[in-house]
């Protein structure tokens, strides 16, 4: 997701990509217009390099927080400073991106936006994921005081909150359970999982000044899932 979400930004002007495995840069080895910068989302340090970057190319306009952890913990059987490394895992690296794109961008006082992704678990958990549902609402919760703070000094801050989407992750899911892929079908009105080019499109635009109005909103990105009841006849 997070390259689909940098190649579509890309077609539009230099990006700088940050990531702690190297391996899974490989894919802009040579491409024009984009920088990888290898490093832990939730590092200062490496959040700088990637916003040092950024502005060799130009000051930094925009920056999308697309980074998360999958850990499941349950309260009745993990310590409360397990549950709680998991959502300050999620959390912080979100907190660490938005605090250097606001520095940047108070800096040469030309404004930018941020987008963070969230998941529809910050409204509607799924059971065993307590902790990245947590950190996914206080995301969306920061989403909005980001807003708020910085809106008047020209930085918009919004959040997409995501269905299930296709990718390699999904795609193990139903190699080992196969039954999972109808299911997954049935939890999305519109009757799939989405594409990762269709979360590339909404970003791009809440970036852009297309979106110059939009701001401290959370963008459901989820095929109407957040929005599905249960029908009482469906048996």
């Amino acid at each position: 997701m997070g390259r689909a979400i940098a190649e579509r930004l890309a077609s539009e002007g230099p990006v700088v990509v940050l990531d702690r495995d190297a391996g899974l840069l490989e894919w802009a080895s040579g491409r024009d217009g984009v920088t990888t910068v290898v490093g832990d989302a939730g590092d200062p340090a490496a959040a700088d390099r990637a916003a040092d970057a950024a502005e060799a190319s130009a000051p930094l306009a925009g920056w999308v927080n697309n980074a998360a952890l999958f850990r499941d913990a349950w309260l009745h059987d993990a310590a409360p400073g397990v549950v709680l490394e998991i959502v300050s895992a999620n959390l912080g690296m979100a907190v660490t991106g938005c605090a250097a794109a606001v520095r940047r961008m108070l800096g040469d006082r030309r404004g930018g936006a941020i987008v963070n992704v969230s998941s529809h678990q910050a409204q509607r958990p799924v059971r065993g994921a307590l902790a990245y549902a947590t950190a996914k609402a206080a995301i969306e919760g920061l989403t909005r005081a980001a807003a708020v703070d910085y809106g008047p000094r020209g930085i918009r801050t919004n959040a997409v909150a995501l269905g299930t989407i296709a990718t390699a992750r999904s795609d193990e899911l139903i190699a080992a359970r196969p039954e999972a892929a109808d299911h997954l079908r049935r939890l999305h009105p519109l009757g799939r999982p989405g594409r990762p080019e269709e979360v590339a499109e909404v970003v791009a635009h809440l970036l852009s000044p297309a979106a110059s109005f939009v701001n401290g909103a959370v963008i459901a990105i989820d095929g109407g899932r957040a929005v599905l009841g249960d029908d009482p006849e469906a048996a």
